[in-house]
């Protein structure tokens, strides 16, 4: 799932909030200062206070005044911030002007304040852009990009890529040469990882959230590669300056890395409709752990007696675009479990890159109740408060079952893997075929939206009150 380009000022709603405190911060102190210190505030001043609210938040959205804030230096920003607080005082006097109520305040608090104003602001947006800059450039979470180019244009365009990768969310894992093997080498500091053949080999095997292609003149194969990387479940971005697409649901136009491009994806998710999903998972997630430490006191001396040894489970799964994490479970098998899975393989009833069993006989007594409720799984709802994982989602695979995948298989894990999704409530005792639990996550995820999660978390409920598509 590729997050559509924010509008600048939801990119940067963190300036406007802390530049509103500061300047609401000003009027106050401007008053406070022309009174002599008398910390008396009269009904008059929260009638202004509210006023400046929302002309600043207009002058905000109407001014583009954040546009490219990350970017600006020292002097540029001195100069933007003198136009914004500048068009907030001409604003506010205008207001008063026409509302014939400049006699509420002394001419004094306005040029006060307008100072304040701009030292708060300006101080303030020179320490969170260093605190932001240095932030994303240790920050783990950055979306993985590789790009595929040509000997000509690889230098310029990994400068270019470069040089904004420090204020975006992406970051440039390595560099593919179509048309010369560079392998082994470093372009720019970024590592050449393949070519030709093998350059898709390593997309597939490899961390990758998105692509960047520009090939000069060579429409064609940017199709071929698009659809190809569109099949995996990989974001891709093509210079639009080489290629004009048909139009499509799953593409967008924005800028990325200083690059206009047309950004093609399984599913694009607008950044409020990403925002929205993850407090559900924060809310889920709280409840959730809360009931795993009520189901641990109960199952934890049960589980211990019928076979001692750790209460949870925990092994590394593949998680989106091949993360690996560790996820954690209650221990429902005994200690020998993953050893004997090998000699049980003959009986799985799943056809494909998936184990299931009839009276798996590696499961505790226990531990065939908690299975049939689902109680086992519980304690992913840590994976989610942590990140890993969502609400709803695909399953994560074992890496085992990942190092299998055919690279249309990789597309599942264009999304947070789910504690549950489409195959938990679509009867999954019933479903032997691992291409069918494919195609149920392609269509969910190609469907996606916050009105479906909610749908599949109130069907899960009731599966699992019906303990239906348990094994």
């Amino acid at each position: 799932m590729y997050q559509k380009e924010k509008k600048y000022w939801l990119k940067h709603l963190d300036f406007i909030i802390v530049d509103l405190i500061l300047f609401e911060l000003a009027y106050f102190l401007a008053v406070f200062v022309r009174n002599r210190g008398n910390t008396g505030v009269s009904e008059v001043n929260y009638r202004m206070s509210a006023i400046i609210v929302i002309i600043f938040i207009l002058v905000a959205l109407l001014a583009e005044g954040y546009h490219g804030i990350l970017r600006r230096g020292y002097y540029r920003e001195f100069v933007q911030v003198m136009k914004q607080v500048l068009l907030n005082m001409i604003s506010i006097s205008t207001y008063l002007y026409i509302t014939k109520s400049g006699e509420s305040h002394s001419r004094l608090v306005w040029v006060m304040m307008g100072l304040f104003g701009f030292i708060f602001i300006y101080l303030v947006h020179i320490i969170m852009k260093k605190l932001i800059q240095k932030y994303k450039e240790k920050s783990t979470s950055k979306e993985k990009m590789v790009v595929f180019t040509t000997k000509e244009c690889v230098q310029k365009d990994l400068k270019r890529l470069l040089s904004c990768s420090s204020y975006e969310d992406y970051e440039v894992a390595g560099v593919v040469v179509i048309d010369e093997d560079l392998r082994g080498k470093k372009i720019e500091d970024v590592p050449v990882v393949g070519y030709r053949g093998d350059a898709l080999n390593y997309v597939q095997k490899n961390v990758v959230d998105e692509v960047f292609l520009h090939f000069a003149g060579q429409i064609y194969l940017q199709e071929n590669l698009m659809q190809y990387f569109r099949r995996m479940g990989i974001a891709v971005h093509i210079y639009v300056s080489e290629y004009m697409p048909e139009t499509s649901k799953y593409k967008t136009v924005q800028n990325v890395g200083g690059f206009t491009v047309i950004s093609n994806s399984i599913v694009i998710a607008s950044p409020i409709q990403l925002f929205l999903k993850r407090c559900m998972d924060i809310a889920g997630g709280i409840v959730g752990t809360i009931l795993t430490g009520i189901i641990f006191l109960i199952f934890a001396p049960i589980i211990y007696i019928q076979s001692p040894g750790p209460i949870f489970f925990t092994q590394i799964r593949i998680g989106k675009n091949g993360r690996r994490f560790k996820i954690y479970k209650f221990r429902s098998m005994y200690m020998d479990a993953e050893e004997r899975k090998k000699e049980l393989m003959a009986q799985n009833k799943m056809n494909g890159l998936m184990f299931k069993m009839d009276n798996d006989p590696r499961i505790i007594p226990i531990g065939r109740f908690m299975r049939a409720t689902s109680l086992d799984e519980f304690p992913q709802f840590i994976n989610v408060l942590k990140g890993n994982m969502s609400l709803v989602g695909t399953r994560p695979p074992t890496e085992d079952e990942y190092i299998q995948y055919k690279d249309y298989h990789k597309r599942r894990l264009a999304v947070k893997p789910g504690i549950t999704g489409m195959w938990q409530v679509s009867g999954r005792s019933n479903i032997t075929d691992f291409e069918e639990v494919v195609a149920l996550d392609s269509k969910y995820i190609e469907d996606w939206n916050i009105g479906k999660d909610i749908k599949i978390l109130f069907k899960t409920i009731a599966v699992v009150f019906a303990r239906k598509g348990s094994v």
